[in-house]
């Protein structure tokens, strides 16, 4: 999981997809809230890159992952246009899937902006998607630490088998 940290993201890319993570009624995650401040700083940093923001609706959550990231982003200055919504998926696979569906045909290359832990099994969907990756690393909220950690390096190793 250590390996999903690199290469660290420049603004080279000019699309970033940020995975989503649970939102309570409407309001962020811990852990969205990190990948969102994370994302902020990168956005403000690097004005010219499109942000793709990935995520469903899922019990107890009373607007999409999506929706709550472009809120925030808007509320914190990044302009609407440079904002795409993708408010189907309800997996990492399909955070990636379905946001490629919203880049245009001949990108091949992304900035994946989640949690720290999560970066490996991302970085390794998006290549056998066929896409090369760099990464923005959020991150993870200490109070949920070893839970997420544990359950990622299960997932880790059901992507490597499975395939997604």
């Amino acid at each position: 999981m250590a390996d999903g940290v690199d290469p660290k993201a420049n603004g080279t890319k000019g699309y970033a997809i940020i995975l989503g993570a649970k939102v309570n009624g409407e309001i962020p995650s811990l852990s969205l809230q990190y990948r969102l401040d994370a994302a902020l700083d990168y956005a403000q940093q690097y004005p010219h890159v499109y942000l793709i923001l990935s995520g469903g609706q899922g019990a107890g959550e009373h607007i999409s992952e999506a929706e709550a990231m472009k809120r925030f982003l808007i509320e914190n200055g990044i302009q609407e246009e440079r904002l795409f919504l993708e408010d189907m998926s309800t997996s990492t696979y399909e955070n990636l899937l379905y946001s490629i569906e919203k880049i245009p045909d001949s990108i091949e290359e992304i900035t994946i902006i989640t949690s720290d832990y999560h970066l490996a099994r991302a970085k390794n969907i998006a290549e056998s998607l066929g896409l090369q990756t760099d990464v923005v690393a959020a991150k993870t909220p200490k109070i949920v630490e070893l839970k997420l950690r544990t359950r990622e390096r299960l997932a880790l190793i059901k992507t490597v088998i499975v395939g997604k």
